[in-house]
């Protein structure tokens, strides 16, 4: 073999190592906990039978990112907390014990709570700080409204596990401001998609859909018309499991034929940059599918 494939073989970056090995891991422990309800499923039932991997897994490697790239993370922790490094290493924690919890599905009703609650203080304390810096700047509201539709999710979970017989009835209440939450965020980004339609589809951030992607703009007005329609209804409590579930499928989707390809491309590139952008973009999407689908799955067939 070559002296420089091989030197490009052993110098991967620990960082994609370990987010790749922890998503791997968290996939084995998900499929193996999700085995009976998805044969069990029926149609697309089957997908909303995936939300809590869908859901696990990207925490899993968003938290195997907080210890494998700490120096980096720490920087964005705002400067009035103390200790950045250690809230770095926390928010790790945290996340690799929520996706391990959501994953199995025990005790998901405080890792949803408490996960959801770490999304919210993120969007007080960083997310919206920047976007009324740069009001103007529609990817800084991206971030807000993306980051809430994950503590939504979050937080959807966390209402299903508590509405469980014998566990009292708040938890209809923390699905009702996930919903809300995720509705919202399908309007928004429905917009989007019409306004600027060469962006990446799902959560329309920076990166441009690769012009080796067929009918790129179709695949963008189709998404935005999917995200308009649903979102609507899912704001309004009208078939809400019908809609979150054609649009969690839909997003799920969209995870594997636009940007499954787009992260074996970016890690087929030799800067580890683009390696870890590949990744958080397609576990990012990953995650906005599991909250819509966690909806569909809390919602009853009747609704």
């Amino acid at each position: 073999m070559h002296p420089t494939i091989l030197a490009a073989f052993f110098e991967i970056s620990r960082t994609v190592v370990s987010t790749c090995s922890a998503g791997v891991v968290l996939l084995l422990i998900g499929l193996l906990a999700t085995t009976r309800d998805f044969t069990e499923a029926r149609g697309l039932d089957k997908i909303v039978a995936l939300a809590n991997l869908c859901f696990a897994m990207p925490l899993a490697v968003f938290g195997a990112e907080h210890f494998a790239a700490a120096k980096g993370i720490m920087q964005l922790v705002p400067k009035f907390m103390p200790w950045p490094l250690f809230w770095t290493y926390f928010v790790g924690f945290a996340l690799l014990a929520a996706s391990l919890s959501i994953a199995t599905k025990i005790q998901v009703g405080w890792s949803g709570l408490l996960f959801g609650i770490m999304m919210f203080l993120f969007v007080a304390m960083m997310d919206f700080r920047g976007a009324l810096a740069h009001p103007r700047d529609r990817f800084v509201w991206t971030y807000v409204i993306r980051e809430m539709s994950f503590g939504g999710g979050g937080w959807i979970l966390a209402g299903d596990a508590l509405r469980e017989p014998g566990r009292g009835q708040g938890g209809s209440k923390l699905i009702t401001v996930g919903r809300v939450l995720i509705g919202i965020a399908a309007v928004f980004y429905g917009v989007e998609h019409f306004l600027h339609p060469l962006n990446v589809p799902g959560v329309p951030l920076e990166k441009f859909m690769p012009a080796w992607i067929p009918a790129r703009v179709l695949i963008s007005y189709l998404t935005g018309a999917i995200l308009l329609i649903a979102g609507l209804c899912i704001l309004l409590a009208k078939k809400t499991r019908t809609a979150a579930t054609y649009l969690g499928a839909w997003i799920f989707l969209l995870v594997l034929v636009v940007y499954g390809p787009i992260l074996i491309a970016s890690l087929l590139d030799p800067s580890t940059d683009v390696k870890v952008d590949g990744i958080n973009y397609f576990f990012d999407t990953l995650l906005f599918a599991g909250a819509i689908l966690a909806l569909a799955s809390a919602t009853p067939r009747t609704e």
